[in-house]
């Protein structure tokens, strides 16, 4: 089948490849002329392991194009997958479907036969109704039938995700969508992948259930975690204990800085605005998103008191600054409100990322940051070592390296990645989250001058 995917960010580039991995005939389409001319290079604009090799290969055997040519793509197309952001509407947190709604008017112009026009981008509940419409007012002797498609990738493991998932949801009208719908997905069936097929605004909600639930296991395990500091219980057992409980199930009970990223700022935000206008509050989630917010702040404050209550001429190296591991995307990250409050606490702050970096230098939050190459020139002449992202190379630091780099054996992991014991073994100042602190041998720091002069 033929598909054009317009938009070529994260999930039109990697829905587009997997698609074509398929044995689809699949055409990315964006304006950004840059962006097409590096795709056709085979560059890859985000981080996304494997994807790299998808792109290239399906662009070899012809299965895979970019264009900036929108009419182009769409005429003769099965399916057209509207795969375009939906950020936060300034002002009052409503999801922006401007992109969504002009790649509608695009498509309905360029569309030459019967199509379905599939919302893949995250949108509200009713969208599919409004992109009907435009599409139908456009072009009112064009056939045409509007479906659903939300998408269900996680950063890191987008492809796997693709490819094997849990399930796939699809929203549609009527069985000639169906049917289009069915055959597209037709190689998942092999794998026996559950196709939950639905009414349009069913498919809608879905997509914002599923996070804002997500979302909410993450809050509520943070909670827990701070109950736990208190009574000198271990958040991990805990969460251990309940995961094993199949209602309720192991996975986002991780505690920690809180969520970030692309999708659950926004769409918890977007659900609760959404459910405002019909009258439908949603206050759980609307607790959510205030848990989470003033979560960042507070583990900021952590790092502060472990190295005495002052940050005034100390440096804190910090390790990781992307939302999550195999992921470059800085959009909501925690570390953004954790390094800003560092620098106005006085903090010199040495960072290391193994792919955020270059994203992370955009953001003013980070104006000022010593960017380094490894994890051990971050600690270098540093005071204290905070641990905020959980990438695989942090998990087993030369401990002892770590301890003489370090001015002061003072570590924050706010990713819980080393257990307590190893770090009482090793002499640290130990802080984590919702577990007890470890308290290491104290040492006096000098002020940055005396240590120069001692130094020297």
């Amino acid at each position: 089948m033929k598909i054009a995917m317009i938009g070529t960010g994260y999930v039109g580039l990697v829905s587009g490849a997997c698609f074509a991995d398929f044995g689809h005939e699949v055409v990315c389409v964006d304006k950004d002329e840059l962006k097409i001319k590096r795709l056709l290079k085979n560059e890859i604009p985000i981080y996304e392991p494997g994807l790299d090799v998808l792109v290239a290969g399906n662009q070899t055997v012809g299965r895979l194009s970019f264009t900036t040519d929108l009419p182009s793509a769409v005429k003769g197309a099965d399916a057209v997958f509207i795969a375009v952001g939906t950020p936060s509407r300034r002002g009052d947190g409503h999801a922006d479907l401007s992109y969504v709604y002009a790649a509608a008017e695009e498509v309905a112009k360029a569309a030459d036969g019967y199509v379905v026009v599939v919302t893949k981008s995250t949108v509200p509940v009713c969208t599919g109704d409004e992109v009907e419409r435009i599409v139908r007012e456009a072009r009112p002797d064009l056939k045409i039938d509007v479906a659903s498609n939300p998408e269900f990738l996680r950063e890191g493991s987008a492809i796997e995700d693709f490819k094997r998932p849990d399930r796939v949801v699809i929203g549609v009208e009527n069985e000639k969508a169906r049917e289009v719908m069915r055959l597209l997905y037709r190689p998942l069936f092999i794998n026996e992948t559950p196709l939950l097929f639905t009414r349009r605004r069913t498919a809608e909600l879905t997509k914002y259930a599923a996070n804002a639930f997500l979302a909410t296991k993450i809050s509520f395990i943070n909670e827990i975690a701070d109950l736990c500091e208190k009574t000198g219980a271990d958040v991990q057992d805990v969460a251990r204990g309940i995961g094993l409980d199949r209602r309720i199930g192991s996975k986002f009970l991780h505690a920690g800085p809180g969520f970030g990223g692309s999708c659950f700022p926004k769409d918890t935000l977007a659900l609760v605005r959404t459910a405002e206008q019909f009258e439908a509050p949603t206050r759980i989630v609307e607790a959510v998103m205030q848990v989470n917010d003033a979560r960042k702040g507070r583990m900021a404050d952590r790092i502060i008191e472990a190295c005495g209550g002052s940050l005034q001429g100390r440096t804190v190296a910090v390790l990781g600054v992307a939302f999550k591991p195999q992921t470059d995307d800085m959009r909501e990250a925690p570390s953004i409100d954790i390094v800003g409050r560092l620098k106005a606490a006085g903090a010199t702050v040495k960072a290391y990322d193994p792919a955020a970096m270059g994203e992370a230098k955009k953001i003013d939050a980070f104006a000022g940051v010593v960017w380094c190459n490894s994890s051990y020139e971050a600690m270098a002449g540093a005071d204290a070592l905070a641990i905020l992202t959980e990438w695989n190379e942090f998990r087993a630091l030369d401990l002892g390296r770590v301890r003489r780099l370090l001015t002061a054996p003072v570590i924050v992991d706010l990713r819980n990645i080393y257990t307590l014991e190893e770090m009482r073994e090793k002499g640290f100042t130990y802080v984590s989250v919702g577990r007890p602190a470890v308290a290491g041998e104290v040492v006096e720091v000098a002020p940055p001058l005396e240590r120069a002069t001692e130094q020297g």
